[in-house]
């Protein structure tokens, strides 16, 4: 007894439970399980806002038309967004395995699964280095003066002109004022030509130190390497327990960065010539909605943002217990992530709309997305704050939690998928191994990106890794789940888990809409290329073969896989052995015993056995022998039982009446 109850002590102090009182157990021991479904919820929120929400967002709706960028953006987030999101964590949370568990659906398509891990391997990579020169800015931040405030530093050009002065050629609006019309117009115009910010220069030349060319890669920085170190440090620490410790750790970095984008709001917003900036931001083109070129940008921006194809969502699902209601979180998290997107551009354009007034020049000319917003544009507002410093610290430290919590799922994801393959009970006693393993060679992969050439390669990945290839990851997706598993047994399987079948509308889009939906989505992406340039740096024609490269090295492991599939399937024909190779693996279904009812239950305890890892077949086996060694001993000692039973059982009762016990029919205890 005593030991029972330090064992109970123990499990209690692990997982964070008061002494004495129920613990919670894991639905799925072996795997585990979040510790509560707000953990999953803020995980997923963490996981699909993400930096693309503040720097790419507010820049795509102003440039398509502003408010009425809203119309198309909705509409792609109701027919695509949200059916696709339902899709890919209802996939994960019925099966409980990562992105490549889950193939056993239809073992041909398990190389959609190894595409996804590409693109989360080159996501993650590129995704970091990010945040580690977010940590940098961070960092210089904590100082009295901005050191991208003025122009009087070494690494400042002849054609630096600071907003507030100390610049070479400083940029002086009442001088301006003072000339005739003419000269004035002239003024502005060679002005604006010439000027290069204090913020700019600071990014390309210290920060940076950026090449002339992609081939170029010169020496490391080495304070945006040692702050890449930091940030894969964070990340595994974050992940050290797997979901048990991300899951505690995101109660603050998803939530914080709401209070960091309100602070900065409500600061933005007071500020002379924000509303000229949010006015910008939102006005209304209404006859750009005629454009497909909005319509495509609207259905991009959705499908990238959510997340979809990149095996986060399948991989954050499975962590849930079987019966979890994912139809509603799918529903709270897309609609969360589109909201977090809007309210960004207004903190955005607030600030820029100041910047425009002090400058004197359109907000046009002041706004722009990517790193050019992050770390140029959106810093030198800063700097015409009072307390810059402070509003730095803000901004770049919810850069960094926005950035992390979208690391944690891309790194959850690769690992999940190495422990789910190999299935060892010693890969998953060790996981936290594994995902030491990955962080390091994350984060040795990640060192030629903090080169002079860094900034060329990590646009380049993220133009090119993660683009189409997402599209054609998710069009195969469906086309699986849906035509070559079975719309109808799909149903079936989300109504098993969830004690409903999916919506009709959900049913509709899953079968149609958003498959083409993605089509489009594919074909805007061809049409609409052009290839890729970092301000007036044009990429030579080599490194855009690698960025081809890339992108088809996840498209490519899809055929790959389902040709090596069908050629160790059996079968005399090439028909016979496709048939097989598309068949679900007898395995296929919920991980727990439990949960297999319905034409689940039909499977025999010995099938369950052989789709089982070796080590786990062995173990099960064994266990089935012992039991059926002590069988004999049980009965022989229930047959005496039941004797004494028998004799004792026939008693007097208080009115002097005999009561005789009925022995139980065999079964009828699992009745009762």
């Amino acid at each position: 007894m005593s030991e029972s109850n330090t064992t109970a002590a123990s499990t209690a102090d692990q997982n964070g439970a008061v002494p004495g009182e129920p613990v919670k157990k894991d639905e799925n021991s072996r795997r585990g399980n979040w510790g509560n479904q707000i953990e999953f919820v803020l995980t997923s929120v963490g996981y699909a806002v993400g930096l693309g929400n503040v720097w790419r967002f507010p820049y795509l709706c102003y440039r398509n038309g502003g408010g009425a960028f809203m119309l198309p953006y909705f509409i792609m987030l109701v027919f695509c967004g949200i059916p696709l999101f339902f899709l890919e964590l209802s996939f994960g949370q019925f099966a409980s395995l990562g992105c490549l568990g889950v193939w056993k659906i239809s073992p041909m398509f398990k190389g959609v699964g190894y595409g996804m891990m590409v693109v989360s391997t080159y996501i993650g990579i590129y995704y970091n280095v990010v945040i580690c020169i977010a940590f940098y800015y961070f960092f210089m931040s904590m100082t009295n003066v901005l050191p991208w405030t003025y122009c009087n530093n070494p690494w400042n050009t002849p054609d630096c002109s600071g907003v507030l002065g100390g610049g070479s050629n400083r940029f002086n609006v009442s001088l301006a004022n003072t000339t005739t019309s003419l000269v004035a117009g002239v003024s502005e115009v060679v002005n604006r030509t010439k000027r290069t910010s204090p913020s700019e220069e600071y990014w390309k030349h210290y920060v940076l130190n950026i090449s002339d060319d992609i081939g170029n890669f010169g020496e490391v920085r080495l304070p945006i390497l040692g702050c890449l170190a930091v940030s894969w440090f964070v990340v595994f620490l974050c992940l050290i327990r797997g979901v048990k410790s991300s899951g505690k750790v995101v109660y603050f970095t998803a939530t914080f960065p709401y209070v960091v984008l309100t602070i900065l709001f409500i600061r933005g917003i007071t500020l002379e010539g924000a509303v000229n900036g949010i006015k910008y931001y939102l006005t209304p083109q209404w006859h750009k909605v005629l454009d497909a070129k909005v319509w495509g940008d609207a259905a991009s921006q959705i499908f990238y943002s959510l997340g979809c194809a990149w095996g986060g969502l399948i991989t954050m699902a499975s962590y849930n217990k079987f019966h979890n209601n994912c139809f509603r979180d799918s529903i709270i998290i897309s609609i969360t992530n589109c909201a977090t997107s809007v309210y960004a551009g207004f903190v955005i354009f607030s600030i820029l709309g100041f910047m425009a007034h002090n400058l004197n020049v359109p907000v046009s000319e002041v706004a722009d997305h990517g790193p050019g917003l992050a770390f140029v544009a959106y810093p030198e507002a800063l700097t015409l704050l009072p307390i810059s410093p402070l509003w730095s610290l803000l901004f770049f430290f919810m850069l960094i939690l926005l950035g992390l919590g979208t690391q944690f799922c891309l790194l959850e994801t690769l690992v999940t998928a190495v422990v789910d393959e190999i299935g060892t009970d010693w890969i998953i006693r060790n996981k936290t191994v594994v995902t030491l393993s990955v962080a390091i060679i994350g984060f040795l992969l990640g060192v030629p990106l903090t080169t002079r050439a860094g900034i060329y390669w990590l646009l380049l990945m993220d133009n090119y890794a993660a683009s189409f290839s997402l599209v054609v990851i998710s069009c195969i997706m469906c086309i699986c789940v849906m035509y070559v598993y079975g719309h109808k047994k799909y149903f079936k399987d989300v109504e098993m888990m969830l004690g409903f079948p999916p919506p009709l509308f959900f049913k509709v889009c899953w079968r149609f809409i958003s498959p083409v939906i993605i089509s489009f989505i594919l074909i805007f992406t061809v049409i609409q290329y052009k290839p890729i340039t970092y301000n007036n740096y044009v990429y030579p024609g080599w490194s855009l073969a690698i960025g081809f490269c890339m992108a088809m090295s996840s498209v490519i492991c899809i055929p790959v896989y389902a040709l090596y599939k069908i050629s160790r399937s059996p079968g005399a024909t090439f028909r016979e052995r496709l048939k097989f190779a598309c068949q679900p693996h007898p395995s296929w279904g919920p991980a727990l015993q439990e949960h297999r009812i319905g034409r689940y239950a039909s499977l025999a305890s010995e099938d369950t056995v052989e789709s089982r890892p070796l080590r786990e077949k062995q173990e099960l086996k064994e266990e089935q022998k012992g039991e059926l060694k002590e069988e004999p001993k049980e009965e022989e000692e229930e047959e005496d039982k039941e004797r004494r039973d028998e004799i004792s059982l026939t008693i007097q009762g208080s009115n002097g009446s005999t009561n005789t016990k009925k022995t139980p029919i065999p079964g009828e205890w699992g009745a009762k």
